[in-house]
């Protein structure tokens, strides 16, 4: 479907990015680049009709199960997915299945008929204490993701070689997921790999490049071990995840108006 007929229904599915993360607060409410995006094409397209059934924590295999067939059921014609991070930092010899499931969610969308975006993840080494660990693995799955994009059809975002993702600004204290300037132009990718009129590749630019001095970044990795791996670690023993519990933000098609904050 081309970008001058519109589209009507989106669905969002993933993990944590796609949830909206960091953009917001669960007091609050999140946001995320979907959300962003949703209302980009509302206003392009007046009557969108959106559903964002991310959750945070979620394994490609849950995607698989749990997300692609309600997704499916919705009738979209218009997806994103973003899914596989968390297998990437997830310990254990089930990568190779992750790999496989992400295969299957890709070939279920695009028998589906919908338009779909997916994306490459940045380069979490450049970061993280232990990012060159998992550094294997992400050019793993991004070779896939692209294989599958250019094999289907779909509209890809190429994060891991754009310059704005190697900006300390765009993330979050923890690395991993993005700050809201983060979301802002991961919605903007989304935008351009749709063609929606008045995008453009701005978004990846990365004019005035914020690295963290010696001592923020000796300062982020201690928050980032406080806060998140540590955790993360304390999760998984106990047989855990961040997503137990959690149900979709917005399991069904609805209006942008309802729901949605203001952006």
């Amino acid at each position: 479907m081309s970008a001058a007929i519109g589209y009507s229904r989106y669905v969002a599915i993933g993990d944590s990015q796609t949830e909206g993360l960091w953009d917001g607060d669960d007091d609050i409410g999140l946001r995320g680049f979907a959300d962003r995006l949703a209302a980009m094409l509302d206003a392009l397209y007046p009557g969108l009709q959106y559903a964002n059934l991310a959750i945070r924590g979620k394994l490609v295999a849950d995607v698989l199960r749990e997300q692609v067939p309600r997704a499916l059921a919705l009738r979209p014609d218009l997806v994103t997915v973003c899914a596989g991070m968390n297998d990437v930092i997830q310990p254990g010899r089930s990568f190779d299945r992750a790999l496989s499931d992400l295969e299957s969610v890709y070939s279920a969308l695009a028998a589906s008929g919908a338009t779909v975006v997916t994306t490459t993840f940045p380069n979490v080494a450049q970061f993280l204490p232990l990012g060159r660990i998992v550094s294997p693995r992400l050019t793993r799955i991004n070779k896939a993701i692209t294989a599958a994009a250019d094999r289907n059809g779909f509209r890809l975002v190429d994060l891991y070689s754009a310059p704005s993702m190697r900006d300390v600004d765009t993330w979050a204290i923890d690395r991993v997921h993005a700050s809201t300037k983060g979301h802002i132009l991961f919605a903007a990718a989304a935008a351009e790999a749709l063609g929606l009129p008045h995008s453009n590749h701005g978004w990846a630019e990365n004019p005035n490049p914020m690295r963290p001095s010696f001592t923020t970044g000796a300062y982020g990795h201690l928050r980032w071990t406080q806060d998140s791996f540590f955790p993360w670690i304390w999760r998984r023993m106990r047989g855990l995840s961040s997503a137990d519990g959690r149900t979709p933000k917005r399991p069904q098609l609805e209006p942008l108006t309802s729901g949605i904050l203001e952006l």
